[in-house]
């Protein structure tokens, strides 16, 4: 949050030290006050002295910091609610426990992906935000704000990332058993970069080796690896799984060894997940479709 790399974020960070600043100084006050009344000499007061002391410690002091903290934190509102054209347009829906993302293209078609999302440094990025199951939460820390993903409803959500790198995105309403466990990876590119990225994730894959048995094991009925005849929709899109950087929402990276314990008892890594497990498969099938998802380039 306070190592802003976005517009909104810097935004953020800003109001959070001047509502710290302004804290501290009636913070140091107060304790002041405190210790001139507990070591202070005890001497008479007048009337006119109390009077003053209220009026000004605890009416005028008071009121004019929260007054100038509450316009400095509204004059942000304009920036955020913006109504210009965004440079990209990214649909994300909430899943328990996973993202589902798509890439508007300027033609109106979409690149579908999930659980990672990559974004133009410079460039504004819109987000229309559903869920498909109870409420989630969006947020990127390190490029802005949240904002609450509500079943039934479509809420619009703008960034600007300001630096390239790699970022965390989290889901910040809690969601059930695994909500610590949705999370994503923002990789913020240069836009000559994203534009080749974009491409390459528009591009159907071949199917790798043991794409038969990936089918035969009822995995194409729940996931799509374009370019094949896996076409499922109820889970993420594996298409390009492999050049990702993590697996099942953000919590593990993609190795053999953690794709072969997630294919053997998901539930065990990720509680309350709708995958079953393949623990019936003899383990030279798991293994086989352990290499078909490493092939996922």
């Amino acid at each position: 949050m306070l190592h802003p790399a976005g517009e909104d974020a810097a935004a953020v960070a800003n109001l959070f030290w001047v509502m710290a600043a302004g804290t501290v100084v009636i913070w140091l006050i107060v304790m002041g006050i405190t210790v001139y009344a507990v070591l202070g000499k005890e001497r008479p007061k007048t009337e006119r002295f109390a009077d003053r002391f209220i009026l000004i410690g605890g009416v005028a002091f008071p009121s004019i910091t929260l007054a100038a903290l509450l316009i400095f934190g509204l004059a942000l509102l304009p920036d955020w609610v913006r109504t210009e054209g965004a440079d990209l347009r990214v649909h994300v829906t909430a899943e328990q426990y996973w993202w589902r993302i798509a890439y508007e293209l300027p033609d109106g078609s979409v690149v579908q992906s999930a659980n990672e999302l990559h974004l133009p440094v410079g460039q504004t990025a819109e987000f229309v935000l559903n869920s498909t199951d109870v409420i989630h939460s969006f947020w990127i820390p390190n490029l802005g704000g949240k904002i609450d993903v509500i079943p039934g409803r479509t809420n619009l959500w703008r960034l600007k990332p300001t630096e390239p790198g790699v970022f965390r995105g989290v889901c910040a309403e809690f969601c059930g058993p695994s909500h610590a466990l949705m999370a994503f990876p923002v990789v913020v590119h240069e836009p000559a970069d994203f534009a080749a990225f974009l491409e390459g994730e528009a591009t159907p894959v071949d199917a790798p080796p043991n794409h038969d048995l990936f089918i035969a094991s009822g995995c194409g009925a729940c996931h799509a690896v374009r370019g094949t005849s896996a076409g499922g929709a109820v889970g993420p899109d594996l298409t390009h799984f492999a050049s990702r950087r993590t697996m099942a929402a953000g919590t593990l990276p993609i190795t053999a060894e953690n794709l072969a314990s997630w294919l053997l008892d998901p539930k065990h890594i990720k509680p309350d997940v709708r995958m079953p497990g393949y623990d019936s498969l003899p383990d030279a099938e798991r293994a086989a479709l352990v290499s078909y998802l490493l092939d996922l380039q």
